[in-house]
This record gives structure tokens, sequence and C-alpha cells, in this order.
């Protein structure tokens, strides 16, 4: 599965467009990473548990796109996007969206 970020692939040609596919997820922050942010908070530094929980959330929603892309029938995605968004207190959701193309060459 070819998967980019510009509208085309360089050597490629797209043949056919099935349309956008998307993959999400919401997650929810842990007490216990809580409790770790607020005291990084005050001595500063990277916050481990939740670049971790931001990666797993990112690599299940772009595996999700993927999922959907290969259901339509696409072996290319391109235009990937990723977006963010609070859906509650404590709760984000990850949202990963391209087009669906079958490109070939």
């Amino acid at each position: 599965m070819f998967v980019t970020t510009t509208d085309d692939i360089p050597g490629r040609t797209i043949t056919a467009c099935h349309g956008v596919a998307s993959g999400s997820t919401v997650r929810a922050k842990h007490a216990g990473r809580d409790i770790m942010a607020g005291l990084k908070n005050i001595v500063g530094g990277e916050l481990k548990g939740y670049t971790e929980l931001l990666n797993e959330a990112r690599e299940e929603a772009y595996q999700r796109m993927l999922d959907q892309a290969v259901q339509m029938g696409a072996n290319a995605v391109v235009n990937v996007r990723f977006s963010t968004s609070s859906v509650a207190a404590g709760a984000s959701e990850i949202y990963v969206y391209g087009t669906a193309v079958t490109v070939e060459g």
C-alpha cells in the first residue's frame, strides 16, 4: 500500500479514485499518567506516558484508514492528513484521512 501526503505518487499513475478513506480512535487519559504528568510539569521534560498514548492512537487510526482503503479496492492513499480534537473531558480523538486510489506503474 502506497501512502503519501502529496496528491500523487511520482512514477505512478492514478487510474481510479475510490473516495475518502478514514480512521479514528478516541483515547482517554489514564489516572496514573495524569499523576506522572503533574509531577513532570513541576520539573519539566517530556511526558512520555502521553507520547506513548498518542503514538498508539495515531497508529491505530492510521491502520483503520488503511483497512478501509483496502476494503474500497485501493492500493494507495494520497493526500493523507491527521487531525486531533477534544471530545470530552480527558478524552481526545485522533482522525486520519486521505483519498483512496488505485495506482499503476
